[in-house]
């Protein structure tokens, strides 16, 4: 493979000894003349790509080269890459891979995501921050003719499958458990958490030995999901096929939600619970949209803590 794990693996080891209990430096700029051409992790921590040099995926319908935005919006992402950021204190082996908001138009890649890999690495957790394919890389709402449109190609699903796949092949060299990588998404994300949590293993053609591996998360957290509810009563989207296969999943939401209903939660919870699959689910009265990690004064901030509590429950981090 084209990949400099072996060089991303050592720079990771570095990053763990430079910022010891630090937090994870926030890539804010502090005006928009300052904004960079595209995204960038804080040094020395590196971006690594999801396919090999040369080889074709399918192109967004950009209008132009990516780029980033005030609050690191990511727009136009044609060449997906994952960040690998190591625990901080003791390594638990567990992971999670992030997969930030943006409704499948941009990537919000610091409010849901390096915020949130500031939490999981706290917790001796190694993160992966997914920068997936963008615009129209997954199911949205068009608001033109009031409906739901469907991607021809998964883009977002299928740079999740092979973040999974990637971090499987490499685990002894990243020092991490191939049977305790998990995701969390919000918003778009948490539909690409359902997603990957429920489809089949073949979302594109085979590319290497990593595509051998399975492509399904250990265990799924999805905030404020969105395209998980058919629309009316408690109907499940019907691109989604819950199984027993489907992992243990934890759930939280407002009711107050503007964005994307809380049906879409509590349908998912059912067709989990029917399924026997072992599902957690908190919902609050207030909230809003796009919370992530950013209302710890409101009831609604206390989902971290229930989230380690529940990781802890299914054994994916240890007790005590």
């Amino acid at each position: 493979m084209n990949y400099t794990w072996r060089q991303a693996g050592l720079l990771a080891v570095l990053y763990l000894a430079s910022v010891a209990a630090n937090a994870f430096p926030l890539d804010t700029p502090s005006s928009t003349s300052a904004l960079p051409a595209t995204w960038q992790p804080p040094a020395p921590l590196v971006q690594v790509p999801l396919w090999p040099q040369g080889h074709a995926i399918a192109r967004p319908p950009v209008t132009g080269p990516e780029s980033v935005k005030t609050g690191a919006i990511i727009e136009n992402v044609t060449r997906p890459t994952m960040t690998v950021v190591p625990p901080k204190g003791a390594n638990t082996g567990t992971t999670v891979v992030v997969f930030p908001g943006g409704g499948f138009r941009v990537v919000a890649m610091e409010g849901e995501g390096t915020e949130v890999c500031d939490w999981l690495t706290s917790k001796g957790i190694t993160c992966v921050l997914l920068k997936y394919r963008v615009p129209t890389s997954g199911p949205q709402w068009d608001g033109s003719c009031n409906c739901r449109r469907e991607p021809t190609v998964h883009m977002a699903l299928q740079d999740a499958q092979r973040a999974i796949r990637l971090l499987r092949q490499e685990a002894s060299d990243l020092h991490i458990d191939p049977h305790k990588i998990g995701v969390i998404g919000f918003s778009a994300g948490g539909n690409m958490v359902a997603d990957v949590s429920n489809a089949g293993e073949h979302s594109y053609a085979s590319v290497d030995d990593a595509d051998r591996l399975s492509a399904r998360p250990d265990f799924a957290m999805a905030l404020y999901p969105g395209r998980l509810w058919e629309g009316k009563g408690v109907v499940l989207n019907p691109t989604l096929h819950v199984t027993a296969k489907t992992p243990p999943t934890f759930l939280v939401q407002a009711e107050d939600d503007p964005v994307d209903d809380v049906r879409n939660s509590i349908t998912y919870y059912l067709a989990l619970k029917q399924s026997g699959i072992p599902v957690e689910m908190h919902l609050y009265a207030t909230g809003g949209h796009a919370f992530g990690l950013r209302k710890k004064d409101q009831p609604i901030g206390v989902w971290p803590e229930l989230a380690e509590k529940w990781m802890k429950s299914i054994s994916m981090l240890p007790h005590g």
